[in-house]
């Protein structure tokens, strides 16, 4: 729940006379407010609040400013839109300045979409259309006073058309006709449009198909409604990836990042994906401070890139002043609203501090924590990790080329830090257990330091830019702190990017002295030529790092034995059946000689077991010669458990993970779940993809939504990911066939 303070819009409108404006605060597609008519004015003041109850998928909030006319149709003035990014950065502050109006052209803000079902049949009189209009939903600039729309469809082929019935007071209207033509040859357009009683029908928007599609590939499903076409897209942006982010829905957008992370990241490409997503989204954004605000699949991946692969940094940096916190149980509060004199005993025997005590103690409580965070910040440059660090460095430089000159001197250091600090430094400290900083939540004394603490790195991470703007004055105090560590800040994000990409250390996810996971586990070692015991398995403590894995009888122990992660060729789960032994796990290594020795390891539990798994799997991620293949069972009692081969060497009977799944460290570890969710999405988008995939195809000068120079690029790109989907179904059913034809020869006939 968010309260958003709507105090004041200044506007100068270029009309005579004055204007009867108000606002219409809208949650996605939902109006919620409508504030009260100020009438003849120009400079509006409303002082009214409200109280917002925002959904967590929401994925933006935006308020209008109309002109009412009591008489004819209320003109837009102009618009404010807000991402969830922009307001989870400016939060808990919240947003407390003045912000432009946008214009708001009807015939070109469309967004929304209308489900179609068009048949053309051939009959002996002509052909004959039949559109089934079954439903739209649209977010457009309202276009009644209740925000909502009375919308009808009307249809074009050749010389005829039709209209739908109107559908009164809707932005979801459900007509459910068939309209039918006949006779006739040409595109077909359906265009939908708000119903006025008084004055001119307003355009809501259109969707096009040319004769090609109508034939060959019949339009079903749902179709994005368009403006009228009257401007030209940048070639270069038509790629498959970007037609992926395209058709891709705001609810899956982050699922499909996380995935194309975690196979690129398998495949050591995540910083060039990341590259690539990041150019595109700085050359499409023209005003700097709308930068990685909206949900975009460049945002959503960066962020997730950064969970995936700083998950240790992030411990080795924030847990000691976490723990710190957790445990001393100080009591602070700046806010004299909040301030509880009755709780000043714990940090006094003189017993009840005055307000003036507690916010003097607070204030040297909050910049004593926020100096250690910060120096543990600011000297971590070693320890991030360097595939992190060339994506920051490419970010900077993109940012850097896109928006030149001393009036953006602090975009670059922005750009990144508005990653870095508010969306992965603040969020954990806020929430320590979400990141596994802490087993347990904050009680609520300790939550509201955290709270105070996250404020103060937020506006760290925002370069002061906010700072004395918002409504927290109380945080005044603590400015003189968070100004004077701006200048660290700097030299932090340019002592980070200052790393070389051709050395090509930034392809490994941890650096050399990174511990990346530690603890006691069990483990026994399968020696050629011996039998594995099933009780054999001794306690040991394991250490791994970006180079070694090692284990001793305790943390201290100097003797050790320690095998290089450059030599580890599987990691895999084995059989309970193996060993009568639940959550066991296998590191299969290679020799100098070549010879493949495997370690048998026994976690506690399910959730160790994947995290090591995950952990050793990040670790060898770049290495060679990864086995194809292993035996998930143990050799005991002359054979393998698995498969029952007599042959010790005999190949592996289940293949491996070596294309590594990189999640959460609770990640069930399926690399074939990514690739299945994008493959997912791609057959959603199967329809609109075959489409454009005749778009180059029409004859020059046919009219079409798409910009004719556009339409080759985007044709292409259809058709590659069209393929793809093609090779995959292929490899599908070749598979299956192979399946069934295993299970035959293995069935006894009579």
């Amino acid at each position: 729940m968010k309260a958003w303070p709507l105090l004041a819009v200044s506007c100068s409108l270029h009309r005579s006379g004055s204007s009867d404006p108000y606002c219409i605060i809208k949650v996605d597609h939902e109006v919620v407010a409508r504030t009260a008519t100020v009438w003849r004015n120009l400079n509006p003041f409303w002082g009214e609040e409200y109280t917002l109850h925002l959904p967590l998928d929401f994925h933006h909030l935006a308020f209008y400013v109309l002109d009412e006319d009591t008489i004819g149709h209320d003109d837009v003035i102009g618009k404010i839109s807000l991402s969830k990014e922009a307001i989870a950065a400016a939060s808990p502050r919240g947003i407390d300045s003045w912000l432009n109006l946008s214009h708001v052209d009807p015939d070109e803000e469309v967004q929304g979409e209308i489900h179609l079902d068009v048949k053309l049949l051939t009959e002996a009189q002509g052909p004959r259309l039949c559109c089934h209009i079954i439903e739209a939903r649209y977010d457009l600039a309202p276009r009644d006073i209740s925000g909502t729309s009375d919308p009808f469809a009307r249809i074009f082929w050749g010389s005829q058309s039709l209209e739908t019935v109107t559908i009164k007071k809707t932005r979801f209207p459900h007509w459910d006709e068939v309209l039918e033509l006949h006779g006739e040859e040409g595109p077909l357009r359906v265009e939908v449009w708000d119903w006025d009683m008084v004055g001119k029908n307003d355009f809501l928007g259109m969707v096009e198909f040319p004769p090609d599609v109508l034939l060959q590939c019949p339009p079903r499903g749902w179709f994005r409604l368009l403006p009228f076409a009257n401007a030209e897209e940048d070639d270069d942006t038509v790629t498959p990836l970007a037609m992926l982010d395209e058709v891709s829905s705001g609810e899956s957008r982050q699922d499909i990042a996380t995935q194309l992370v975690k196979i690129f990241l398998g495949r050591g490409l995540a910083v060039p994906l990341l590259d690539y997503l990041n150019l595109r989204e700085v050359s499409r954004t023209t005003d700097p401070n709308t930068l990685f605000r909206s949900n975009s699949l460049a945002s959503k991946s960066m962020e997730q890139f950064m969970k995936l692969v700083g998950t240790p940094y992030l411990h080795e940096v924030l847990k000691p002043c976490v723990n710190r916190i957790f445990e001393e149980k100080k009591y602070i509060e700046l806010d004299p609203c909040k301030i509880e004199l009755t709780r000043t005993r714990r940090i006094s025997f003189k017993g009840t501090l005055s307000e003036e005590h507690v916010r003097e103690n607070s204030l040297g409580l909050l910049t004593g924590y926020l100096g250690e965070i910060l120096e543990a910040i600011t000297g971590s440059v070693d320890k991030c990790p360097p595939a992190m660090r060339v994506a920051f460095r490419q970010l900077h430089q993109r940012v850097k080329e896109r928006f030149p000159g001393t009036e953006n001197e602090d975009v670059k250091y922005v750009a990144i830090s508005g990653f870095l600090f508010l969306r992965f430094f603040a969020p954990a400290i806020l929430t320590p257990k979400l990141f596994d900083l802490r087993d347990h939540h904050a009680d609520p004394q300790t939550s509201r330091s955290l709270l105070l603490l996250a404020k103060a790195v937020q506006s760290i991470g925002n370069l002061g830019q906010q700072l004395g703007r918002g409504k927290e004055q109380w945080m005044t105090p603590l400015h003189p702190f968070l100004l004077q560590s701006i200048t660290r800040v700097k030299d932090f994000l340019d002592k980070l990017v200052d790393i070389d990409e051709e050395g090509g250390e930034f392809w490994l996810l941890f650096p050399p002295s990174a511990v990346i996971k530690e603890g006691y586990l069990h483990v026994r070692k399968a020696e050629a030529g011996a039998l594995v015991p099933r009780f054999a398995f001794k306690k040991r403590y394991f250490c791994l790092s970006s180079e070694n894995l090692s284990y001793s009888k305790a943390p201290e122990w100097q003797v050790r034995t320690s095998i290089p992660v450059c030599r580890v060729c599987a990691v895999e789960r084995v059989d309970e059946n193996a060993f009568q032994q639940p959550h066991m796990m296998q590191v299969v290594t290679r020799s100098r000689e070549g010879q493949l020795d495997t370690l048998y390891i026994q976690c506690k539990n399910v959730n160790e077991l994947n995290q090591w798994l995950s952990a050793i799997r990040k670790a060898s991620v770049c290495n060679e010669g990864m086995l194809p293949s292993c035996h998930p069972g143990a050799f005991r009692g002359n054979r393998w458990t698995c498969c029952l081969q007599q042959d010790r060497t005999v190949q592996g009977c289940s293949r491996t993970h070596s294309a590594v799944t990189l999640g959460d460290w609770s990640d069930p570890l399926d690399p074939d779940a990514e690739a299945q969710m994008v493959y997912r999405q791609l057959l959603l988008g199967r329809e609109v993809l075959s489409f454009l995939t005749i778009l180059s195809s029409l004859p020059s000068g046919e009219k079409s939504a798409v910009p004719e120079p556009q339409r080759a690029h985007t044709a292409a790109a259809a058709a590659h990911l069209l393929a793809v989907i093609e090779d995959l179904e292929k490899a599908h059913k070749a598979l299956e066939q192979q399946e069934k034809e295993q299970a035959g020869g293995g069935s006894l006939h009579p």
